[in-house]
C-alpha cells in the first residue's frame, strides 16, 4: 500500500491525501499531518477512493484515544482533542465560504462544554450473535451495510442506552429473531422520559407516545420519530443568539418544523410559520396553541391573500381555507418556495432549511423583495455558503457564529445574519 500524508480535513469530516497514481483518497480516522501506512477501502471510483485508516505511522499531537470502540460508526471525531475539534469546525466553515468567494474571519464555535451523552435520540441496528445465540445492539460500520455489535456508546443520553438494553433483553427472553426488525429507535426528553421502540421489517412504522420539552420556557410536543433538535442545551444557546436579531414586528419563519425557532424567539411578534411536512405541521399547530382549521386531505393549506381576502381556495381541490386570526401565530402547510407572496420588505425572515439548502426560487424572491433581515441557521454550511453567495449583492453579512450541536462528529450548525 502507498504511504499517504494527510493534507487536511475536508467538509464532511474526512482527511484527504494523494495516492501514488494521483488519485485522491478520502480517509476516516485521520488528522492533518498524519502518515497512513494501511487502510481499508470502502469505496473505489475512477477519480478517488474512500477508506478507513487502520495503521498510522506518524500521529498528530491532537490525536487522543477514542472513548468508544464503535466511534467510527457514531462519532468519528472522537480521536481528536475537543479544542482541536472546535478549531477544525471553524476552519471548515471558512473553507466552504471561501470556495464560494466569501472570506470570513474564523467564527466563534459555541459549545456548552459537554462532549458526551448529549444526544436525545438514537437509532440502533440489531445483530444476532451466533456464538451466544443472543440479539445484541449494533451500529453499521462506516461506509458499509455490515453490522458491528456494541457493548456501549457514549454520545446518547444514558436513559436511552439503558432502555435499549432492556428491550434487547426482553427480545432475547422471548426468543425473538433480529432479522424480524429493521431497527430500534429511542428518544428521551430533558426529564429522562424515553419513548420509541422497534421498527419491524415490512410493517408500517408504529406511532409512538409523544414527548414534550421546554425550550426557552416554551413547551413543545413532538413525535420520537419526527424532527426535533438532538442537543437542546446548545440549541437554546443558538436561539438566544438569533433572538438578538429580531428587528421587526413582522417575522416569517420558513422551514419551521414544529415551530421551535419562531415560537421561541418571536411568539410576541406578528409571526407566520411555514412547514411542508404534514406530521410536523400537526405538531406545529399544537405548539401554536390552535386547532387545525383546514381539510388536511388537501395536503397543504394556502397562504392568506396579499389582497386582504380572509379566504382563499386550496390549489389542490378548490375548497376554501380559512386564515387564522392575526392575534396569534399563524401556521401554513406548504413548501417554503410556495410561500413567496408572503415575503415582505418590513420583515425579519428566518430560514432553517434541510441539508440541500434554500430553493432557488426562494433566494430569488428574497433578492427581489429584500426583507430587512435574514436569520439563516444551517445544518450544512456548504449549501448555506452557496445561498449566501447568491444573496451577497443585496445583503451584507452582519454576524457569523458556529454551534457545536454534535460534539465528536464533523457535523456543523452555522448561523449567518444578513442585513
Amino acid at each position: 500500500m502507498d504511504k499517504i500524508k494527510v493534507e487536511k480535513l475536508v467538509p464532511g469530516g474526512q482527511g484527504i491525501g494523494t495516492l501514488a497514481d494521483g488519485k485522491k483518497i478520502f480517509l476516516w480516522n485521520v488528522l492533518p499531518g498524519e502518515v497512513v501506512e494501511e487502510y481499508e477501502v470502502t469505496k473505489k471510483k475512477s477519480s478517488y477512493v474512500e477508506a478507513v485508516a487502520t495503521k498510522i505511522i506518524q500521529k498528530s499531537e491532537h490525536r487522543v484515544e477514542p472513548k468508544d470502540a464503535c466511534f467510527l460508526s457514531t462519532s468519528p471525531w472522537q480521536m481528536m482533542d475537543f479544542d482541536y475539534e472546535l478549531k477544525m469546525k471553524a476552519e471548515l466553515v471558512q473553507e466552504v465560504f471561501r470556495q464560494n468567494g466569501i472570506i470570513l474571519d474564523a467564527p466563534e464555535v459555541v459549545t456548552d462544554g459537554k462532549a458526551w451523552q448529549y444526544r436525545n435520540k438514537m437509532e440502533y441496528a440489531l445483530y444476532f450473535d451466533k456464538e451466544s445465540e443472543q440479539i445484541r445492539l449494533a451500529f453499521h460500520a462506516r461506509g458499509s451495510h455490515r453490522k458491528v455489535p456494541i457493548e456501549g456508546s457514549s454520545i446518547e443520553r444514558a436513559e436511552i442506552l439503558a432502555r435499549a438494553r432492556e428491550i434487547v433483553e426482553d427480545l432475547n427472553a422471548r426468543g425473538e429473531e433480529a432479522r424480524k426488525y429493521q431497527s430500534l429507535l429511542l428518544r428521551c426528553n430533558a426529564d429522562g422520559v424515553v419513548s420509541g421502540g422497534l421498527y419491524e421489517n415490512g410493517q408500517p412504522h408504529p406511532v409512538f407516545k409523544n414527548l414534550s420539552d421546554k425550550i426557552l420556557g416554551q413547551e413543545y410536543t413532538y413525535s420520537p420519530n419526527g424532527f426535533f433538535q438532538i442537543n437542546l442545551p446548545v440549541y437554546e444557546l443558538a436561539l438566544n443568539e438569533m433572538k438578538k436579531y429580531i428587528v421587526s414586528e413582522k417575522v416569517l419563519d420558513l422551514y419551521s418544523g414544529v415551530g421551535t425557532i419562531g415560537l421561541s424567539i418571536a411568539r410576541d411578534k406578528e409571526l407566520v410559520l411555514v412547514e411542508n411536512n404534514k406530521f410536523a405541521f400537526a405538531e406545529l399547530q399544537k405548539n401554536c396553541g390552535v386547532e387545525s382549521n383546514e381539510d388536511t386531505s388537501c395536503g397543504r393549506s394556502s397562504l392568506p391573500s396579499s389582497r386582504g381576502s380572509s379566504l382563499r381556495p386550496c390549489r389542490d381541490c378548490g375548497c376554501p381555507q380559512e386564515v387564522p386570526s392575526s392575534g396569534s401565530p399563524r401556521a401554513f402547510l406548504c413548501n417554503s418556495e410556495d410561500a413567496l407572496e408572503y415575503i415582505a420588505p418590513d420583515q425579519t425572515v428566518i430560514v432553517d432549511p434541510p441539508r440541500a439548502g434554500c430553493d432557488k426560487k426562494l433566494i430569488e424572491k428574497l433578492i427581489e423583495v429584500h426583507p430587512k433581515k435574514i436569520i439563516y441557521l444551517s445544518c450544512n454550511p456548504a449549501t448555506q455558503a452557496r445561498d449566501v453567495a447568491m444573496l451577497k449583492d443585496v445583503y451584507e453579512i452582519e454576524a457569523v457564529k458556529t454551534f457545536n450541536f454534535f460534539p465528536r462528529t464533523p457535523h456543523i450548525e452555522n448561523l449567518i445574519i444578513l442585513r
